[in-house]
């Protein structure tokens, strides 16, 4: 089984913390230790080391049968980066495609070796990018640029965006749900 990665902040987000160990017994999880979404974030690559692994937010609903659909996507592609939260107008039109724009980090699978490869490379775009506070997405996307590498976006999603506040940036739309969700699961 693929590990699974989360990143929370609590006690804020206890219960949606909680509802993802429920239905995923074996994640791990990361804990936000000084409001700063990208040392938060550090520490979760740095866990994962070489392996691969699903990197998630703790803000995510999950689809009925979730770690079976999630499984069989990484078997089909584990050496692919594969996105399993998307809310673009394609989603609805095409369907799973690779795409070379990365956005939203709710739930995200690195294949082996790309974990340590993003920290670093994370780092240094933080450190020159103090605008974007929240913008692992956006390192992730220049990050994989670097390297011309395209990603998978699954739909339907296999996760949705909670419409909760941000904790990261207040600045952060609530309004950043997937057009393909479908079964969410209580």
């Amino acid at each position: 089984m693929t590990r699974i990665i989360i990143r929370a902040v609590l006690p804020e987000r206890l219960e949606m913390v909680d509802y993802l160990r429920r239905h995923i017994h074996d994640a791990e999880i990361v804990v936000d230790q000084k409001r700063d979404g990208f040392d938060t974030l550090f520490r979760a690559l740095d866990q994962a080391g070489d392996d691969p692994a699903v990197h998630m937010e703790e803000d995510t609903l999950l689809t009925v049968n979730f770690r079976d659909k999630l499984e069989t996507e990484i078997q089909a592609r584990p050496n692919n980066v594969i996105q399993f939260f998307s809310m673009r107008k394609a989603d609805v039109e095409v369907g799973s495609r690779w795409d070379n724009n990365f956005l939203m980090f709710q739930c995200t699978y690195m294949p082996a070796g790309m974990s340590r490869d993003f920290r670093w490379f994370a780092e240094v775009w933080h450190s020159n990018h103090p605008e974007h506070p929240g913008g692992m997405d956006l390192a992730f996307r220049d990050f994989l640029k670097s390297r011309k590498e395209k990603y998978w976006i699954v739909c339907p999603s296999l996760v949705d965006h909670r419409n909760v506040p941000s904790m990261i940036s207040a600045n952060h739309a609530r309004g950043r749900q997937s057009k393909t969700f479908q079964e969410p699961l209580a």
